[in-house]
C-alpha cells in the first residue's frame, strides 16, 4: 500500500467520499454526514488529506485531519478532527484504517495539535472498535453532530 497526500477534492478523494458517503446513507437513512467541509480545510499545515493505494495504484483506503480550536461547536484548542476515514469493502480486515490513522496522527503531531478528535455513530460498530483499539476514548460531544443521540466522540492525546 502506497499512501498519498492529495487534496480534499482531487478526483479519487471524491470517488471515495461519494462512496463512503452512500455507506452512511444505508447505516442512517439520512443521505450522508451533511458537516461542512471545504477542501481549503486540508491544506497543510492546518490539515492533510491522504489516500491509500493498493498495488493497481487502485484507490482503496482514505483519510484527513483538520485544525480546530476552541469553538462555539465544542473543539478545544489544539485539536485536530478527523474526517473521513475509509477503507472500501473488498479492503477490509487488512489493518489499512490502522495505517491510515497512524499517518493521520503523526502528520497532526509534527503540525503542533495536541489532541486528536472524531465523531462517529452508534451504527458504525467496527470503527468504534477501531478507535477504541487504537487509544481513543469517549470525550464530549463537539461538532455538527453533537445533539444527535446517535453520535459518539471520541479523543486521544497526540
Amino acid at each position: 500500500m502506497l499512501i498519498r497526500q492529495v487534496p480534499f477534492d482531487h478526483p479519487d478523494a471524491v470517488k471515495l467520499n461519494d462512496q463512503v458517503q452512500a455507506e452512511y446513507h444505508v447505516r442512517y437513512g439520512d443521505g450522508g454526514d451533511a458537516t461542512p467541509l471545504d477542501p481549503a480545510d486540508f491544506d497543510p499545515p492546518n490539515g492533510i488529506y491522504l489516500i491509500a493505494y493498493d498495488e493497481s495504484d487502485r484507490p482503496v483506503a482514505t483519510g484527513g485531519w483538520r485544525s480546530q480550536d476552541k469553538n462555539d461547536e465544542g473543539n478545544e484548542d489544539g485539536d485536530a478532527e478527523l474526517k473521513r476515514m475509509y477503507v472500501v469493502e473488498e479492503m477490509r480486515g487488512r489493518g489499512l484504517a490502522r495505517r491510515m490513522l497512524a499517518a493521520l496522527e503523526q502528520d497532526a503531531r509534527a503540525a503542533g495539535r495536541i489532541r486528536m478528535v472524531l465523531e462517529t455513530g452508534t451504527k458504525q460498530p467496527e470503527a468504534i472498535a477501531l478507535y477504541t483499539s487504537c487509544g481513543y476514548e469517549p470525550c464530549a460531544k463537539f461538532g455538527y453532530y453533537r445533539f444527535h443521540a446517535e453520535s459518539l466522540c471520541y479523543a486521544k492525546a497526540l
